[in-house]
């Protein structure tokens, strides 16, 4: 497998060094023959290319099987027509990446819900009110005068039924249950072209239950009864919003995986689900969880393409499995998660039992990995 790693901004290289020992220890246990190329991206390429997303990264994307992308400062780059592009959401836009499939499961000591969650949220990713995505030219948001600000949101029929096509494959694989969320009370023509794609991809998966719930509405009930959910599926800024609510609830941002994948399944980029945390960089406290879990989403994504490629399947397997027995215990957490360790030492101890197989059993599956 060959895997294009862009380390990102803040954190980004530290949390990537992280992942990039892990991944060398589970293709020596596995035999996974990784083949890893690192490039620039982000303030790093904005020094010596003008750009902090040069086309010889576009061009390494779409050569590679799978990317590897650290978090980025994209709200600290210049203007884009001074070479500010924001990675992640060009990426997306560029290669179609239309679902953005984020799990959350609790983890106990960490989860404030008192019913455990155990959920997969699948997102649209291109489009929507995200003013950087939504145009063919210039930006989806602009001022009419110096005191009236507008925003365009854009939902297409093509992104909708890609993203309701991964929810119900994915819930074909878990509990046979899909949650369209939306806002079709109010956003009546973009929510209601939203809800006729599911509904007619749902028409099609007659084994998965099909629930359509308004945004406020999930967001409250998440907390108040996270067992009646299994899949979700939504729009761009109600999906970004409802996963980083659903991971905060089962134990913290900083351990919640990322995938974001293209509806021909060719294409998969692995990101943390945080930002990129400036103010801690270069001091060794950050959390790899995220970036590290998101990796193995990828390895698993790529294993679920080809029966011969189980081995990508238990490597993943062994790295959640791993996590999940370091996070369960406050000794071996890092300091955002009210532990002692730092970055550094965090991966060295995921590193040891990954080498000698500690491990749970009870760990996610390839549901989690959108395959």
């Amino acid at each position: 497998m060959r895997l294009l790693v862009l380390p990102g901004d803040g954190i980004g290289p530290e949390i990537t060094d992280a992942t990039l020992s892990v991944l060398d220890t589970v293709d020596r246990r596995f035999g996974l023959g990784l083949e890893i190329d690192c490039h620039d991206s982000g303030f790093a390429s904005l020094a010596t290319d003008g750009t902090t997303l040069p086309d010889s990264v576009l061009d390494a994307v779409a050569a590679a099987d799978g990317t590897v992308l650290g978090p980025v400062s994209h709200y600290d780059y210049p203007p884009a027509a001074q070479g500010g592009v924001n990675p992640s959401a060009a990426l997306r836009t560029r290669f179609r990446l239309h679902s953005n499939i984020r799990p959350a499961r609790s983890v106990e000591g960490l989860t404030v819900l008192r019913a455990p969650l155990d959920v997969v949220i699948v997102r649209e990713n291109t489009e929507g009110f995200y003013a950087d995505r939504n145009m063919h030219a210039g930006t989806g948001e602009f001022m009419t005068d110096a005191d009236t600000a507008l925003a365009v949101r854009k939902v297409t029929a093509t992104a909708c039924r890609a993203v309701a096509e991964q929810a119900f494959r994915l819930a074909e694989t878990r509990r046979r249950h899909v949650t369209a969320v939306h806002k079709a009370n109010v956003l009546s023509l973009s929510d209601g072209l939203f809800l006729r794609e599911v509904r007619a991809v749902a028409a099609e998966h007659r084994d998965v239950e099909l629930r359509e719930l308004i945004v406020d509405a999930a967001a409250a009930r998440l907390i108040r009864d996270p067992q009646s959910f299994d899949v979700l599926v939504t729009t761009n800024m109600f999906g970004d919003i409802l996963s980083d609510e659903a991971t905060e609830l089962a134990g913290s941002l900083g351990i919640g995986g990322s995938i974001s994948v293209d509806a021909a399944d060719r294409v998969c980029v692995a990101q943390a689900q945080h930002g990129s945390a400036p103010d801690i960089a270069g001091q060794g406290v950050a959390n790899p969880v995220s970036l590290i879990a998101s990796v193995a989403m990828l390895l698993r994504w790529w294993g679920g393409k080809d029966r011969s490629r189980v081995a990508f399947v238990e490597a993943a397997d062994a790295v959640d499995a791993a996590v999940a027995l370091l996070v369960s215990a406050p000794e071996t957490r890092t300091r955002d998660l009210g532990g002692p360790l730092g970055t550094a030492a965090f991966t060295d101890a995921l590193i040891v039992r990954l080498d000698d197989g500690t491990e749970f059993v009870d760990t996610p599956t390839t549901q989690e990995a959108g395959s």
